[in-house]
């Protein structure tokens, strides 16, 4: 268990624990359990942030979010936090099977809950949405990645990079995502997270992944996902493709688009706000 100071994620009178989820014998994942102040009626959020991200990225979120949601935030296999034992495998579909295992066998309560995730961590809830069992009574999905668009160039240091050498290929990493995948002259704040998140990544794990993501495509998942999806994007943020959200959009049998323009803007109370309000939007129409 860390010695974060997990607390400052919290809502005022709101309560955090940390838990370990055995997936299999080969890994464990870190859960936070956020509970609010007050029973509020609203179904229980499974969170899942976004490749190798920072839980500092989700402060605002968390806070405005722990007001009156009970969360479940689940850490991937990539993240420094899960222990892996031996060789392990970090492809979407993998970290799909992960979320779905908890869902099905771990998720407390069996009542009512959402999905929420980002980024590589809403592509796998697309992955597995199909199958999950129970059925979530909603996604709500930033900027998730339907393709991972891997330069030639990139894939060939990927291949030869030798994880102890990390430090040295960094700085590359970076000048690459700002120059050519990120506008940070619109949201700088999105580019600081990304080399706080670079900065704390385990560099054995980040080469695995990396070599598995170049090839999956989600466009094949959509049509069976029955679920409402709110899909979250930004119009400035280049590297999650705007264009293919609102392509996904149309796919999904039971989508809506909502534009915040910035990282920042999807990272944000703002956003929480509108999440609250699509709820009640579709608690409506179910009724």
């Amino acid at each position: 268990m860390s010695g974060e100071d997990l607390h400052k994620f919290c809502a005022p009178g709101s309560s955090v624990r940390e838990e370990e989820v055995i997936i299999n014998p080969q890994v464990t994942l870190r859960l936070l359990v956020f509970t609010p102040a007050r029973e509020s009626g609203n179904p229980a959020v499974v969170f899942i942030p976004g490749w190798i991200s920072l839980i500092d990225g989700w402060g605002e979120v968390l806070r405005e979010m722990t007001r009156d949601f009970t969360i479940y935030y689940l850490e991937t296999r990539e993240k420094t936090t899960a222990r892996v034992r031996g060789k392990a495998d970090y492809s979407v579909a993998v970290i799909a099977g992960d979320i779905h295992n908890y869902i099905k066998n771990q998720l407390p309560g069996g009542g009512a809950y959402l999905l929420f995730a980002s980024s590589l961590g809403a592509t796998a809830v697309l992955d597995c949405a199909a199958g999950l069992d129970p059925e979530p009574r909603c996604l709500v999905l930033v900027a998730p990645n339907a393709v991972f668009r891997v330069p030639r160039f990139w894939k060939m240091v990927i291949m030869l990079f030798y994880p102890p050498l990390y430090s040295l290929i960094k700085p590359a990493v970076k000048w690459y995502l700002r120059t050519f995948r990120m506008n940070v002259e619109a949201d700088r704040a999105q580019y600081d997270k990304y080399c706080r998140a670079l900065d704390g990544a385990d560099a054995y794990k980040l080469k695995k992944a990396a070599t598995s993501l170049w090839s999956y495509s989600v466009w094949d998942k959509l049509a069976d996902i029955t679920s409402p999806v709110l899909i979250i994007g930004a119009s400035q943020d280049k590297l999650h493709e705007p264009e293919n959200l609102k392509k996904m959009c149309q796919m999904l049998p039971k989508a809506t688009y909502l534009d915040l323009e910035t990282n920042s803007g999807t990272h944000s109370r703002g956003m929480v706000q509108q999440m609250r309000q699509y709820l009640k939007k579709i608690e409506g129409i179910s009724r």
